[in-house]
């Protein structure tokens, strides 16, 4: 659905700073309205529900990491460093904004926002086989399935990233160790050698 400028932006704007604050449960359409300086009303004559509100946030967010990914892909080195590069983009920047991360993620949602998770998650997992298909054509990594390590290896990521993206505290690990460590796993995981430590640039819009 078509986002109108200026009133929908703005909803959709309110909507990601709440979600950042405090989660979905934070985000109520009084709230969303109030944040944005428009009335309920209006909230729902941009969007047929708080629930679509969530999916072209979500979409939105997505568009931006996998536009960042994509860019990762692009790096110069070989593809298996191209590889690690996408693991740790993802993981920087899931780091970098905790909490929103966590809900787009993890949170219990709405079943059309959880939808949309998963056309993401399948977006990702087959930019990685496409990625771990080069290495195996390059002879960078033995001959495998590449879509079915590309699904172990996002779920691997975001099993690893739970603990450190929970709103409870828990994980005492620095955003570096944690990246490099998902890096390493992923590395190892598909066959590749120990290659050179990852360092992260941490960067997010």
């Amino acid at each position: 659905m078509a986002v109108r400028e200026g009133t929908g932006e703005r909803l959709v704007r309110a909507a990601r700073e709440l979600v950042e604050e405090g989660g979905y449960a934070a985000a109520s359409v009084t709230a969303i309205a109030g944040r944005a300086g428009v009335s309920a009303g209006a909230l729902y004559r941009h969007f047929p529900s708080k629930a679509e509100l969530f999916v072209q946030l979500f979409r939105e967010t997505a568009d931006r990491e996998v536009a960042a990914m994509g860019e990762a892909a692009a790096r110069p080195g070989t593809v298996v460093e191209r590889m690690e590069a996408v693991v740790t983009t993802f993981a920087a920047h899931a780091l970098h904004n905790r909490r929103l991360a966590w809900a787009l993620v993890y949170e219990p949602v709405d079943p059309l926002v959880d939808a949309e998770r998963l056309v993401y998650r399948r977006d990702y997992c087959d930019r990685m086989a496409g990625l771990l298909r080069l290495c195996v054509a390059t002879g960078e990594l033995p001959d495998q399935d590449a879509a079915l390590t590309a699904a172990a290896l996002v779920g691997g990521i975001a099993e690893a990233l739970v603990g450190p993206l929970s709103p409870v505290p828990g994980s005492t690990a620095s955003e570096e160790q944690i990246v490099a460590a998902c890096a390493r796993f992923c590395r190892r995981a598909a066959g590749a050698g120990p290659g050179r430590s990852t360092t992260t640039g941490r960067r997010r819009s």
